[in-house]
């Protein structure tokens, strides 16, 4: 289970990076500074979460009998999925209403952190 956070973190980041780059040097030039702005902040919590599926995939072999870093793995896909692909595309100009989405991922973001951190003190050390 864990390597499949790993990954799929690894996929995010490695996403995070080249849409950074596309929207710092293909987009800038074609859309707003509103725009760009969503679009970076879409980049840069896609990347802060991309970075916390691989701590929940470390955590994992650490503490191995702990579902809640399972929870905390599945709610950072959630949000950024749900976060960033509203922003990716409303900074595009898509819809404006996809706006009252985007918080539900920042839901899934919360809910995950705070999983990850119940977890974490909740659980054994593992053995040495």
């Amino acid at each position: 289970m864990s390597r499949k956070y790993f990954g799929a973190g690894a996929v995010f980041a490695f996403i995070a990076v080249a849409a950074g780059a596309f929207g710092a040097h293909a987009l800038g030039p074609r859309i707003g500074a509103e725009h760009l702005a969503t679009w970076e902040t879409a980049s840069r919590y896609q990347m802060y979460h991309a970075l916390a599926l691989l701590m929940v995939a470390w955590a994992m072999t650490q503490w191995p009998h702990t579902m809640l870093f399972a929870w905390a793995g599945r709610l950072f896909i959630a949000g950024i999925v749900i976060f960033s692909a509203t922003l990716y595309t409303i900074a595009l100009g898509g819809p404006r209403w996809l706006g009252a989405v985007t918080p539900i991922g920042g839901l899934c973001f919360l809910a995950g952190w705070a999983c990850a951190a119940i977890a974490a003190l909740q659980s054994q050390p593992a053995p040495l």
